[in-house]
């Protein structure tokens, strides 16, 4: 029987190790991190994969409808073509700079969880972190840029599905279908002596009935609240690298008080032995 209960409190005595490790090990996690990087992660993801396909549609809704001469579009489909290049380039950047960044909030974590053990910050963390605050601002300042551009083609897109919309109400009083047109050469999208360059009544129509106008669409309006997310996960990484920093700026103020507080106790220490060493030799 004795042996039985020394078992079972040796299986308790495990259980409650295990549950303190986990403990422990959920308490160094960097949630504010950790929750950026996801949607830092989901709001590139939607604006790369909807913004690469939705491109490819716009292209073969002015190849077909607005822009029947190769030679007219030629530099927009380069232009479009540069962008899908640009776009993998954005999502392998923010792929590893996203790791980066979590892996920088684990170490802070940690490096702010142990700030009364031996373990120390140095100047060289420090200056990263700092480097990651500017460059994490500059990258803020240039993803406002691309939602702000990104809402253009939505806008584009709008006054078309809106102008189509207002064709089918039973409401309008229309007496010439065909008098209402859309003119893409107007926003610059295509030259002006591109044919036929504009599309009006029944054949805008059946531009706005095709799957490739309405999965366009749609994709950009992704696309666009794929840039705001990343934007609002940019701000929320500026403010916990920024938070980080001031903490292992604080922490690096704490060891050197602790160090020289130290070095204080250990000079006084001294003085009191050789006093008392000096007493008892004249004793």
């Amino acid at each position: 029987m004795e042996t039985l209960y020394d078992d079972t409190d040796d299986e308790r005595q495990e259980k409650r190790g295990c549950f303190e490790c986990c403990i422990k090990c959920l308490g160094g996690v960097p949630y504010a991190s950790l929750v950026a990087t996801i949607l830092c992660f989901c709001g590139v993801a939607l604006f790369c994969g909807c913004g690469h396909v939705a491109l490819t549609g716009t292209l073969t809704i002015l190849e077909n409808h607005f822009s029947k001469i190769t030679a007219d579009h030629a530099m927009l489909t380069d232009i479009i073509q540069l962008m899908q290049y640009v776009i993998y380039g954005i999502a392998s950047f923010f792929f590893l700079y996203g790791i980066i960044l979590l892996a920088e909030g684990f170490y802070t974590t940690s490096a702010v969880k142990e700030l009364h053990s031996e373990f120390k910050t140095t100047v060289c963390g420090r200056c990263i972190s700092g480097m990651f605050v500017f460059l994490t601002y500059i990258l803020g300042i240039a993803w406002l840029g691309v939602f702000g551009f990104s809402a253009v083609p939505v806008f584009l897109f709008y006054n078309m599905w809106s102008t189509c919309a207002a064709m089918r109400s039973p409401m309008a009083n229309l007496t010439s279908i065909d008098s209402i047109c859309v003119d893409v050469r107007q926003y610059g999208i295509i030259p002006w002596n591109a044919t036929p360059g504009k599309a009006c009544g029944s054949t805008l129509g059946d531009i706005c009935n095709t799957s490739e106008f309405y999965l366009s669409y749609h994709l950009y309006i992704v696309a666009c609240a794929g840039a705001g997310a990343t934007v609002i996960a940019l701000i929320h990484y500026l403010m916990i690298l920024s938070a980080n920093w001031a903490y292992l700026k604080d922490a690096s103020h704490l060891h050197a008080y602790q160090d020289i507080k130290m070095k204080e106790e250990r000079e006084l220490q001294d003085i009191q032995s050789r006093s008392k060493e000096c007493l008892n030799s004249y004793s």
